[in-house]
């Protein structure tokens, strides 16, 4: 690898209620040479936690391995319940190069991690997006599909055999879902209801398998906390299919029902295309591109 490399990790885990737990893992990433942490965020009703690190390979590696094993040793997926769905306690690990570092670099990187965790902690590892062995393991929500609870069963076919770590589940924290992609915008809109069905009838709409946005992929959530349903999106492709026509094609699918938005949320860090994009739509500005900001030619 080249020298001056950054990558990017979007770790999500199965804990977003215990806070000791979250703190843990969290420190993994903490005042670590080579490791910058940008942001955490975690959610009660779907007890997950995202983290957002950026640095070089070998130091996330490092880090990454750590934060896995934490999870192992912290999280019980059988005492384990929430609103998003999970199949490990160390869920989902994508890698993003963001600098000086190819997507085949970054599946490398993956895969490095993946094996490791999978002999130091007994843990099966699947890789997907584009490290996939397969085409049938590109997809998250199908290597998902079972979550924890479908494991066991799941893994007995020749299908589903982890690309490395045993052939049976992890007794407590399952398997980890492990790869490298391009930018995601995790994306959430919060709808004056508890309606649970209105809620997943309007993800049906808005996903791309559904016939909606072609790089949307949706589903309906219960915010128990909140008192609302909401509609939980992940952008694999921001340039493709923007923040603003996943909010607008929301909002459209909610007044067939009476229902009005109570407010968006995002989950992590946004690129600043994403936010000039959306004051190009929402304020018309003339010519208005990211060399606009203020605060970005003072970074020039």
């Amino acid at each position: 690898m080249t020298t001056n490399q950054i990558v990017e990790c979007v770790p999500n885990f199965s804990e977003g209620r215990n806070t000791e737990k979250m703190e843990k893992i969290i420190d993994c990433f903490r005042g670590k040479t080579g490791v910058k942490l940008l942001d955490y965020s975690n959610d009660v009703d779907h007890n997950r936690m995202v983290i957002t690190a950026i640095g070089s390979p070998e130091a996330m590696k490092s880090a990454m391995v750590e934060a896995i094993g934490t999870a192992v040793r912290e999280i019980d997926l059988t005492k384990h319940q929430g609103q998003h769905p999970r199949m490990g306690a160390a869920d989902v690990v994508p890698f993003i190069p963001v600098s000086n570092m190819t997507m085949d670099e970054a599946i490398n990187l993956a895969k490095e991690v993946a094996k490791e965790a999978a002999e130091k902690f007994m843990l099966p590892m699947y890789l997907y997006e584009k490290a996939a062995s397969a085409p049938h393991r590109e997809n998250l929500a199908e290597v998902r599909k079972g979550q924890f609870e479908g494991l066991t069963e799941k893994m007995k076919s020749p299908l589903w055999k982890p690309d490395f770590g045993p052939d049976t589940p992890h007794p407590t924290a399952g398997a980890t879902i492990i790869g490298a992609r391009n930018y995601l915008i995790a994306y959430n809109v919060n709808l004056h209801s508890t309606d649970l069905e209105i809620a997943k009838a309007i993800a049906r709409k808005v996903r791309f398998i559904g016939g909606g946005l072609r790089f949307c992929k949706a589903m309906g959530v219960n915010l128990q906390g909140k008192n609302m349903v909401q509609v939980s999106m992940n952008l694999t492709d921001f340039t493709k299919t923007s923040v603003y026509q996943a909010f607008e094609m929301v909002k459209m699918e909610a007044a067939r029902y009476g229902i009005s938005v109570a407010g968006s949320e995002v989950i992590g860090l946004l690129p600043l295309g994403v936010l000039v994009d959306t004051a190009n739509y929402y304020l018309g500005i003339e010519d208005f591109t990211v060399d606009r900001v203020l605060e970005y030619r003072m970074l020039e």
